[in-house]
């Protein structure tokens, strides 16, 4: 089965457009959003995680979700709580 879709941002233009979907087998939330710029990824490499090594893993990156796509990962959340087996 397919990823579920879920929303999009509400102000999306023809330029961009946020969005979350909902893998039903796993109940992971797939974001698609802006990429960090290089001052965020900086922030990000800068603060790690305790026991974690700093930087980004070269298997991860940084996105930036706008604030108002909050209530569709919301909505995704809870899409993913019911996926759950």
């Amino acid at each position: 089965m397919g990823l579920q879709f879920v929303g999009i941002d509400p102000d999306t233009g023809k330029n961009g457009s946020p969005t979350a979907w909902v893998d039903p087998e796993t109940a992971d939330i797939v974001i698609q959003s802006y990429i960090a710029d290089e001052a965020t990824r900086a922030e990000c490499s800068a603060n790690t995680a305790p026991g974690h090594a700093q930087g980004i893993p070269d298997h991860e990156t940084v996105v930036r979700v706008p604030a108002r796509l909050i209530p569709v990962l919301r909505e995704a959340c809870d899409a993913a709580e019911r996926a759950q087996l």
